[in-house]
């Protein structure tokens, strides 16, 4: 594969040591000598974040968002210099840049910034050099020339971004898991490895939990049309190629199973029916940036509602601050919240052109005994909210109800 030019991103697991760092440059300098241009986006090594956050908790309870991202982009700053030492100390030039120097812009949320632009001069001008070039991920700079970081999963936006900026050949996301697979491996051993997945299968498979890829690089790659290879960091198995759905003939009508355990319930009771209600109540979540998934407004008499909607558990007691204050305004008596729920869902691409999907799925939950409490619909996939206590369950009676299981068990999962 002479002269393509590749991105390359490895998270915090495959530079969690000094020998991990030297196989990822193995690894990186093959690349390279193959003939082709390389970007490497890496993350903070190991558990580095979790530390650094534990080191400011000792310190404060509430410590400011600006300082936490100037104190958590120390992260990624560590391991771009040991990789750019480990890739020289191969024989081949390296230079390693932080989000800022790399020309990445970001608006001024702190702790869950956007990338806004890149500004690839640098970039180009390391690769022109013949260098490899390594890239601090999860992090930019804002425009009054602060550090920011881009929240989870902002190594892999970095890397597609970065790809979209110089036009790349192809954003090759390293990982513990040698691809996208039909569902969880340790939940369901007999579950398959996907050669090639849509942009929109992979955006709701990862919306949905499956951990492989961040959703918002998946949107980054499908809005600038960035092939993406999920692909494992220790064998050269090829992984599963990500992109665009017309080169694809659907042959399965659902191509994955997902679930999601960061997931909490609010429910309000007897709002009153009018107009505003329940524009009031999101407009105060979305405000202070809490994302609502599913929304359930049952009408009752009396003109009165019950809105039920589901959100991010870790995002629970913020939300439960707003709905304490946003009780009063909307002149509901009452409201009550669930933490021990989660997400189960079938994503296919297949579904558009195949009716009677979702009852398959019911039907599926019904006969194991699992209660639907919530339920939501798009063209390519169907989520039901059910106990937390259920999922493994769930996962695989929908595995097998879709045929998705392959015939003997993989050894990835061991």
């Amino acid at each position: 594969m002479g002269g393509m030019l590749v991105v390359q991103k490895f998270g915090g697991s495959s530079v969690a040591d000094p020998e991990r760092i030297k196989r990822v440059a193995k690894r990186v300098v093959e690349t390279k000598r193959a003939g082709n241009s390389v970007v490497v986006v890496v993350s903070a090594m190991g558990d580095t974040t979790d530390e650094l956050i534990g080191l400011a908790r000792q310190l404060s309870d509430t410590p400011s968002e600006r300082e936490m991202d100037m104190l958590l982009s120390t992260g990624e700053q560590v391991s771009i210099a040991l990789l750019a030492m480990a890739i020289e100390n191969l024989g081949e030039a390296a230079v390693s840049l932080t989000g800022a120097q790399a020309g990445v812009s970001t608006n001024e949320v702190y702790a869950k910034a956007k990338i806004t632009g890149i500004n690839s001069e640098r970039l180009d001008k390391e690769l022109a050099a013949g260098k490899i070039v390594v890239v601090a991920g999860f992090q930019g700079r804002c425009a009054n020339d602060d550090t920011t970081t881009l929240g989870r999963g902002g190594s892999d936006t970095t890397a597609v971004a970065l790809a979209a900026a110089i036009k790349a050949d192809v954003c090759e996301i390293f990982t513990d898991v040698d691809g996208v697979y039909t569902t969880d491996p340790r939940v369901v051993p007999r579950a398959q490895k996907l050669p090639s997945i849509s942009y929109d299968e992979m955006l709701e498979l990862a919306s949905l939990g499956a951990l492989v890829l961040h959703p918002r690089a998946v949107e980054f790659a499908k809005i600038y049309n960035v092939k993406l290879h999920v692909r494992s960091s220790f064998n050269h198995n090829t992984g599963t190629i990500v992109e665009e759905v017309a080169s694809m003939e659907k042959e399965m009508v659902v191509s994955g199973v997902a679930y999601d355990l960061n997931v909490a319930k609010i429910a309000f009771f007897d709002v009153p029916d009018k107009p505003g209600i329940a524009m009031k109540l999101f407009s105060a979540l979305a405000a202070e940036n809490i994302n609502v998934d599913m929304i359930i407004q049952s009408t009752m008499r009396n003109d009165v509602n019950d809105i039920s909607f589901t959100i991010a558990k870790d995002e629970l007691n913020k939300a439960l601050q707003i709905s304490d204050r946003i009780k009063q305004e909307i002149g509901t008596p009452d409201y009550d919240y669930d933490d021990s729920v989660a997400k189960i869902s079938i994503v296919g691409a297949g579904m558009i052109t195949n009716p009677g999907v979702a009852a398959c799925m019911f039907e599926a939950l019904a006969n194991a005994g699992i209660n639907i409490q919530m339920i939501s619909t798009s063209e390519i996939k169907v989520s039901c909210i059910i106990d937390a206590d259920s999922v493994k369950k769930a996962v695989k009676v929908l595995h097998t109800k879709f045929d998705l299981d392959v015939e003997e068990e993989n050894s990835a999962a061991s």
